[in-house]
C-alpha cells in the first residue's frame, strides 16, 4: 500500500510543517466512475476532522481510470485518528471492489512554508 512498510512513518525531529501524504489508486475496469463517487464521499466528513489541514481527490485527465489524492494534517496523530473514522474503515475493507491493485501512497516531508 505504500512506499514504506504499513502505517505512516513517525516525523523527522525537526519537522515543523503539517504531516502529509499523496497517492493513487487505479480503478478497476468498469468502476471509475464508481471508484471517483465513493473517494468524493469521503472528502466532506474528513475536511471536517480535527486535524484536517487539506483533503483533495483529483482525476488523471488523460487516464480517466487513475485518481490523485492528497492529504495534509496538523500531525501524525490526528492522521491515525482519521484512520479509525467509520466511513474510512468502511472504505479501506471494501477498496478491493473499486480497485485495480492496491492503494499506492507515498508518506511525505513538506519542504516549502506551509502557509
Amino acid at each position: 500500500m505504500s512506499n514504506t512498510p504499513f502505517g505512516p512513518p513517525q516525523p523527522d525531529a525537526d519537522e515543523t510543517g503539517p504531516y502529509a501524504l499523496a497517492g493513487t489508486a487505479r480503478a478497476r475496469p468498469g468502476m471509475a466512475d464508481q471508484l471517483e463517487a465513493r473517494l468524493v464521499s469521503l472528502v466532506a466528513s474528513t475536511r471536517r476532522e480535527e486535524g484536517c489541514v487539506a483533503y483533495h481527490v483529483h482525476r488523471d485527465r488523460a487516464d480517466r481510470d487513475l485518481f490523485v489524492f492528497y492529504e495534509a494534517w496538523s500531525d501524525r496523530d490526528a492522521l491515525l485518528k482519521h484512520f479509525d473514522e467509520p466511513y474510512i474503515v468502511s472504505f479501506l475493507a471494501d477498496r478491493g471492489d473499486y480497485l485495480d491493485g492496491e492503494l499506492d501512497v507515498r508518506w511525505l516531508r513538506m519542504s516549502s512554508p506551509a502557509a
